[in-house]
């Protein structure tokens, strides 16, 4: 991740910031890395005349067309291009080494607040959510990785387990508010 700092990555690079998992990627960074250098990386890689995309899909578009070289995006939405437009789609993911913030396994998760009035639909719609029915969805279909056991990961996703990502805790991402005011005092977001 460093390295797209470097003069040789200038125009070569497109980003969405204003895309959840873009500001949780920078928001690791902040956690690894500390606010002085993850600055220093945005800096550089802004330096670099990133182009700008609006989210995720166009950017993965952009890199198979030549536009790009790289982007910085989800792996499922390269997965979602083959399943339409076949191996001829001449993006591919690449998982970052080192362990670095580049390499982060974004989780989701859910709760049910206190003061819901409608408790038990909640519930029900969480242990759906983590029905081996909906698992397989979300594995087959839209190329996330299943939380239960006995549902089989996509083949043609990267097993979690080769995938060398940072040893923080999840906890620490909480502080996207101020990843957002950082990209905005460096003109990164509006």
């Amino acid at each position: 991740m460093e390295d797209f700092t470097k003069p040789e990555w200038k125009g070569r690079i497109g980003w969405a910031p204003t895309n959840g998992s873009f500001q949780a990627m920078v928001t690791a960074m902040r956690v690894v890395w500390g606010e002085d250098k993850t600055r220093e990386w945005l800096l550089g890689v802004q330096a670099n005349e990133p182009k700008v995309y609006p989210k995720n899909t166009p950017t993965v578009a952009a890199a198979a067309a030549g536009e790009v070289d790289v982007g910085f995006v989800n792996h499922y939405y390269l997965h979602r291009f083959l399943a339409e437009e076949g191996e001829d789609f001449r993006a591919r993911n690449y998982h970052v080494s080192g362990g670095g913030p580049g390499g982060i396994v974004l989780v989701a998760g859910g709760g049910i607040l206190k003061t819901a009035e409608n408790k038990d639909n909640a519930e029900r719609f969480f242990k759906f959510m983590l029905s081996r029915v909906a698992q397989q969805y979300f594995a087959g279909q839209t190329y996330e990785y299943p939380l239960v056991d006995g549902v089989k990961t996509n083949r043609i996703l990267t097993p979690l387990e080769e995938i060398n990502n940072p040893d923080i805790d999840m906890a620490s991402l909480d502080d996207l508010a101020g990843t957002q005011i950082l990209l905005r005092d460096l003109g990164i977001l509006q």
